[in-house]
Protein backbone atom coordinates (compact mmCIF):
# COMPACT_ATOMS: atom_id res chain seq x y z
CA UNK A 1 0.00 0.00 0.00
CA UNK A 2 1.43 3.34 -0.51
CA UNK A 3 1.85 6.59 2.41
CA UNK A 4 -0.98 8.04 0.78
CA UNK A 5 -3.69 5.14 0.99
CA UNK A 6 -2.45 4.76 4.92
CA UNK A 7 -3.36 8.04 5.52
CA UNK A 8 -7.25 8.08 7.63
CA UNK A 9 -7.56 11.42 5.78
CA UNK A 10 -8.24 10.07 2.31
CA UNK A 11 -11.70 9.80 2.78
CA UNK A 12 -12.25 12.67 3.32
CA UNK A 13 -10.07 14.25 0.77
CA UNK A 14 -11.93 11.70 -1.91
CA UNK A 15 -15.10 12.85 -0.52
CA UNK A 16 -17.60 11.93 -3.53
CA UNK A 17 -19.78 14.73 -5.15
CA UNK A 18 -22.59 13.47 -6.51
CA UNK A 19 -25.08 16.74 -6.11
CA UNK A 20 -24.27 20.24 -6.86
CA UNK A 21 -24.47 21.87 -3.15
CA UNK A 22 -22.52 20.77 -0.07
CA UNK A 23 -23.56 20.48 3.77
CA UNK A 24 -21.34 20.70 6.57
CA UNK A 25 -22.60 19.98 9.78
CA UNK A 26 -21.80 19.73 13.35
CA UNK A 27 -23.21 17.40 15.99
CA UNK A 28 -22.95 18.65 19.72
CA UNK A 29 -25.07 21.34 20.47
CA UNK A 30 -26.06 21.38 17.09
CA UNK A 31 -27.85 18.64 15.19
CA UNK A 32 -28.21 17.14 19.20
CA UNK A 33 -28.71 18.63 22.76
CA UNK A 34 -25.59 17.02 23.72
CA UNK A 35 -22.95 19.79 24.54
CA UNK A 36 -24.84 20.68 28.42
CA UNK A 37 -24.49 16.82 29.37
CA UNK A 38 -21.39 15.84 28.49
CA UNK A 39 -19.47 18.62 29.68
CA UNK A 40 -21.10 18.82 33.00
CA UNK A 41 -21.37 15.13 33.74
CA UNK A 42 -18.57 13.65 32.01
CA UNK A 43 -15.62 16.04 30.73
CA UNK A 44 -15.87 18.79 34.04
CA UNK A 45 -15.81 15.80 36.65
CA UNK A 46 -13.01 13.83 35.03
CA UNK A 47 -11.23 17.43 34.80
CA UNK A 48 -11.21 17.92 38.82
CA UNK A 49 -10.54 14.49 39.29
CA UNK A 50 -7.16 13.96 37.00
CA UNK A 51 -5.89 16.99 37.43
CA UNK A 52 -6.55 17.31 41.11
CA UNK A 53 -9.05 20.17 41.18
CA UNK A 54 -11.06 18.81 44.15
CA UNK A 55 -10.37 22.35 46.64
CA UNK A 56 -11.00 24.45 43.61
CA UNK A 57 -13.76 22.86 42.52
CA UNK A 58 -16.13 25.37 42.32
CA UNK A 59 -14.19 27.65 40.47
CA UNK A 60 -12.97 24.89 38.01
CA UNK A 61 -16.93 24.17 37.27
CA UNK A 62 -17.42 27.57 36.54
CA UNK A 63 -14.51 28.07 34.50
CA UNK A 64 -14.90 25.17 32.40
CA UNK A 65 -18.24 25.88 31.38
CA UNK A 66 -17.66 29.33 30.56
CA UNK A 67 -15.20 27.93 27.92
CA UNK A 68 -16.90 25.13 26.74
CA UNK A 69 -20.45 26.08 26.77
CA UNK A 70 -21.15 29.97 27.55
CA UNK A 71 -18.32 32.06 25.57
CA UNK A 72 -16.99 32.37 22.17
CA UNK A 73 -14.69 29.53 22.70
CA UNK A 74 -17.79 27.31 22.52
CA UNK A 75 -17.14 24.04 21.23
CA UNK A 76 -13.49 23.78 21.06
CA UNK A 77 -11.82 21.43 20.65
CA UNK A 78 -11.27 19.65 24.38
CA UNK A 79 -7.33 19.77 24.72
CA UNK A 80 -7.21 23.36 23.79
CA UNK A 81 -10.44 23.74 26.00
CA UNK A 82 -8.25 22.25 28.92
CA UNK A 83 -5.40 24.72 28.85
CA UNK A 84 -8.04 27.45 28.38
CA UNK A 85 -10.05 26.17 31.51
CA UNK A 86 -6.39 26.39 33.56
CA UNK A 87 -5.68 29.99 31.89
CA UNK A 88 -8.84 31.14 33.76
CA UNK A 89 -8.22 29.62 36.50
CA UNK A 90 -5.09 31.19 37.34
CA UNK A 91 -6.76 34.67 36.71
CA UNK A 92 -8.70 34.22 39.43
CA UNK A 93 -8.32 36.27 42.99
CA UNK A 94 -10.41 33.37 44.65
CA UNK A 95 -7.87 30.55 43.82
CA UNK A 96 -4.62 33.05 43.71
CA UNK A 97 -5.69 33.71 47.61
CA UNK A 98 -6.03 30.40 47.86
CA UNK A 99 -2.45 29.53 46.64
CA UNK A 100 -3.57 26.52 44.81
CA UNK A 101 -0.83 25.46 42.62
CA UNK A 102 -2.96 25.54 38.75
CA UNK A 103 -1.11 22.93 35.95
CA UNK A 104 0.58 24.48 33.63
CA UNK A 105 0.69 21.22 31.30
CA UNK A 106 3.71 22.65 28.93
CA UNK A 107 3.84 19.29 27.25
CA UNK A 108 0.41 19.37 26.35
CA UNK A 109 0.81 23.35 25.62
CA UNK A 110 3.81 22.32 23.06
CA UNK A 111 1.79 18.90 21.59
CA UNK A 112 -1.17 21.73 20.79
CA UNK A 113 1.01 23.78 18.81
CA UNK A 114 2.81 21.00 16.85
CA UNK A 115 -0.34 18.91 16.06
CA UNK A 116 -3.39 19.73 13.89
CA UNK A 117 -5.10 16.34 14.26
CA UNK A 118 -6.13 16.66 18.35
CA UNK A 119 -7.58 13.44 19.40
CA UNK A 120 -6.73 10.90 21.47
CA UNK A 121 -4.38 8.56 18.57
CA UNK A 122 -1.84 11.39 17.63
CA UNK A 123 -1.60 11.92 21.51
CA UNK A 124 -1.24 8.46 22.16
CA UNK A 125 1.55 8.40 19.55
CA UNK A 126 2.93 11.27 21.40
CA UNK A 127 2.40 9.83 24.40
CA UNK A 128 4.86 6.94 23.08
CA UNK A 129 7.49 8.96 21.59
CA UNK A 130 8.05 11.90 24.45
CA UNK A 131 7.02 9.74 27.96
CA UNK A 132 5.89 13.39 29.16
CA UNK A 133 4.15 13.26 32.35
CA UNK A 134 1.57 15.95 30.70
CA UNK A 135 0.57 13.96 27.74
CA UNK A 136 0.18 11.12 30.02
CA UNK A 137 -1.94 12.51 32.55
CA UNK A 138 -4.34 14.27 29.56
CA UNK A 139 -4.10 11.27 27.59
CA UNK A 140 -5.97 9.42 31.02
CA UNK A 141 -7.97 12.40 31.40
CA UNK A 142 -9.49 12.31 27.76
CA UNK A 143 -10.25 8.38 27.65
CA UNK A 144 -11.68 9.20 30.79
CA UNK A 145 -13.99 11.38 29.42
CA UNK A 146 -14.87 9.10 26.33
CA UNK A 147 -15.65 6.77 28.72
CA UNK A 148 -18.19 8.11 30.71
CA UNK A 149 -19.81 9.60 27.20
CA UNK A 150 -20.09 6.17 26.34
CA UNK A 151 -21.82 5.11 29.84
CA UNK A 152 -24.00 8.08 30.54
CA UNK A 153 -24.78 10.21 26.79
CA UNK A 154 -27.47 7.57 25.87
CA UNK A 155 -30.95 8.04 24.59
CA UNK A 156 -30.36 12.12 23.56
CA UNK A 157 -32.59 12.88 20.59
CA UNK A 158 -31.73 15.15 17.64
CA UNK A 159 -33.03 18.42 17.95
CA UNK A 160 -36.48 18.98 16.91
CA UNK A 161 -36.41 19.04 12.73
CA UNK A 162 -33.14 18.31 12.22
CA UNK A 163 -34.44 14.63 10.70
CA UNK A 164 -36.82 16.57 8.46
CA UNK A 165 -34.01 19.27 7.88
CA UNK A 166 -31.55 16.56 6.60
CA UNK A 167 -33.93 14.89 5.00
CA UNK A 168 -35.20 18.14 3.20
CA UNK A 169 -31.16 18.81 2.66
CA UNK A 170 -30.44 15.47 0.78
CA UNK A 171 -32.86 16.16 -2.19
CA UNK A 172 -30.01 18.68 -3.38
CA UNK A 173 -26.69 18.60 -1.28
CA UNK A 174 -24.24 16.55 0.01
CA UNK A 175 -24.13 16.37 3.81
CA UNK A 176 -20.59 15.39 6.13
CA UNK A 177 -20.77 15.58 9.58
CA UNK A 178 -17.80 17.95 10.76
CA UNK A 179 -16.96 17.55 14.01
CA UNK A 180 -14.09 17.71 16.79
CA UNK A 181 -15.97 15.01 18.54
CA UNK A 182 -14.10 11.56 18.53
CA UNK A 183 -15.33 9.59 15.56
CA UNK A 184 -16.77 6.70 17.45
CA UNK A 185 -18.75 8.68 19.23
CA UNK A 186 -20.25 10.33 16.73
CA UNK A 187 -20.80 7.26 14.68
CA UNK A 188 -22.52 6.11 17.40
CA UNK A 189 -24.66 8.95 18.31
CA UNK A 190 -25.44 9.36 14.50
CA UNK A 191 -26.48 5.68 13.88
CA UNK A 192 -28.17 5.42 17.28
CA UNK A 193 -30.78 7.92 16.13
CA UNK A 194 -31.39 7.06 12.41
CA UNK A 195 -29.19 9.83 11.25
CA UNK A 196 -26.71 8.18 9.70
CA UNK A 197 -28.45 7.26 6.77
CA UNK A 198 -28.75 11.65 5.54
CA UNK A 199 -24.98 12.21 5.34
CA UNK A 200 -22.59 10.90 3.15
CA UNK A 201 -19.60 11.12 5.47
CA UNK A 202 -19.31 11.32 9.70
CA UNK A 203 -15.68 13.20 9.91
CA UNK A 204 -14.22 13.88 13.55
CA UNK A 205 -11.10 15.51 15.12
CA UNK A 206 -8.82 12.42 14.56
CA UNK A 207 -9.34 13.33 10.75
CA UNK A 208 -8.37 16.86 11.45
CA UNK A 209 -10.21 20.73 12.44
CA UNK A 210 -13.38 21.74 11.13
CA UNK A 211 -11.19 24.15 8.67
CA UNK A 212 -9.12 21.54 7.18
CA UNK A 213 -12.26 18.88 7.06
CA UNK A 214 -13.69 21.46 5.25
CA UNK A 215 -10.90 22.38 2.90
CA UNK A 216 -10.47 18.72 1.75
CA UNK A 217 -13.93 18.01 0.87
CA UNK A 218 -15.72 21.15 -0.01
CA UNK A 219 -13.02 22.95 -1.28
CA UNK A 220 -11.95 20.82 -4.35
CA UNK A 221 -15.25 20.09 -5.74
CA UNK A 222 -18.02 22.52 -5.56
CA UNK A 223 -18.79 26.42 -5.79
CA UNK A 224 -18.28 28.21 -2.53
CA UNK A 225 -21.66 29.88 -3.31
CA UNK A 226 -23.49 26.22 -3.03
CA UNK A 227 -21.85 25.36 0.32
CA UNK A 228 -22.92 25.79 3.61
CA UNK A 229 -21.61 24.76 7.25
CA UNK A 230 -24.29 24.39 10.39
CA UNK A 231 -23.24 24.80 13.84
CA UNK A 232 -23.57 26.28 17.27
CA UNK A 233 -19.94 27.87 17.64
CA UNK A 234 -17.59 30.29 16.66
CA UNK A 235 -15.18 27.90 15.55
CA UNK A 236 -17.97 26.96 12.96
CA UNK A 237 -18.10 29.92 11.39
CA UNK A 238 -13.99 30.66 11.43
CA UNK A 239 -13.89 27.02 9.56
CA UNK A 240 -16.47 28.17 7.07
CA UNK A 241 -15.07 31.72 7.16
CA UNK A 242 -11.55 30.71 6.30
CA UNK A 243 -13.24 28.81 3.76
CA UNK A 244 -15.17 31.25 1.58
CA UNK A 245 -18.66 29.38 2.42
CA UNK A 246 -21.55 29.94 3.79
CA UNK A 247 -22.34 29.89 7.74
CA UNK A 248 -25.86 29.13 9.23
CA UNK A 249 -25.64 29.30 13.10
CA UNK A 250 -27.64 27.28 16.02
CA UNK A 251 -28.09 30.07 18.36
CA UNK A 252 -27.20 28.58 22.05
CA UNK A 253 -29.96 28.12 24.11
CA UNK A 254 -32.39 29.11 21.11
CA UNK A 255 -31.79 26.07 19.25
CA UNK A 256 -35.51 24.34 18.59
CA UNK A 257 -36.40 28.52 17.14
CA UNK A 258 -33.19 28.11 14.44
CA UNK A 259 -33.97 24.78 13.53
CA UNK A 260 -37.64 25.89 13.03
CA UNK A 261 -36.07 29.36 10.79
CA UNK A 262 -33.54 26.98 9.32
CA UNK A 263 -36.31 24.16 8.01
CA UNK A 264 -38.97 26.43 7.21
CA UNK A 265 -37.17 29.25 6.02
CA UNK A 266 -33.20 29.04 4.85
CA UNK A 267 -32.89 26.06 3.57
CA UNK A 268 -35.24 27.05 0.68
CA UNK A 269 -33.12 30.59 0.39
CA UNK A 270 -29.73 28.78 0.18
CA UNK A 271 -30.98 26.38 -2.57
CA UNK A 272 -32.50 29.65 -4.73
CA UNK A 273 -28.83 31.26 -3.76
CA UNK A 274 -30.38 33.64 -1.78
CA UNK A 275 -29.35 32.75 1.22
CA UNK A 276 -25.84 35.06 2.00
CA UNK A 277 -25.49 39.02 2.34
CA UNK A 278 -28.25 40.17 4.99
CA UNK A 279 -29.59 37.46 5.78
CA UNK A 280 -27.01 35.37 7.13
CA UNK A 281 -25.15 39.01 8.76
CA UNK A 282 -28.30 38.98 10.54
CA UNK A 283 -28.43 35.34 11.88
CA UNK A 284 -24.72 36.07 12.84
CA UNK A 285 -25.04 38.94 14.52
CA UNK A 286 -27.65 37.30 16.57
CA UNK A 287 -25.49 34.16 17.22
CA UNK A 288 -22.14 36.68 18.66
CA UNK A 289 -24.60 38.75 20.80
CA UNK A 290 -25.24 35.23 22.89
CA UNK A 291 -21.74 33.98 23.66
CA UNK A 292 -19.15 36.62 25.74
CA UNK A 293 -15.72 37.30 25.13
CA UNK A 294 -14.69 37.63 28.96
CA UNK A 295 -16.31 35.92 32.04
CA UNK A 296 -18.81 37.79 34.39
CA UNK A 297 -16.24 37.31 37.11
CA UNK A 298 -13.25 39.77 38.81
CA UNK A 299 -10.10 38.63 36.79
CA UNK A 300 -6.67 39.18 38.22
CA UNK A 301 -5.49 40.59 34.58
CA UNK A 302 -9.01 42.84 34.84
CA UNK A 303 -9.54 41.79 30.78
Amino acid sequence: MTAASDDPREVVRNFPRTRDHFIGIDSDGCAFDTMEVKHKECFIPNIIKHFGLAAISKYAREAAEFVNLYSQWRGINRFPGLTLVFDLLADRPEVARRQFPIPSVPGLRAWIDRETRLGNPTLKQAVATAHDPDLELTLKWSEAVNQSVEEIVKGVPPFPLVRESLAKLREEADIMVVSATPGEALKREWREHGLDRYVTLIAGQELGNKRELLEMAAGPRYDAAKCLMIGDAPGDFQAADSNGILFYPIDPGHEDESWARFHDEAIDLFFNGRYGGHYMAERFTRFQSLLPVNPHWPTLSKR
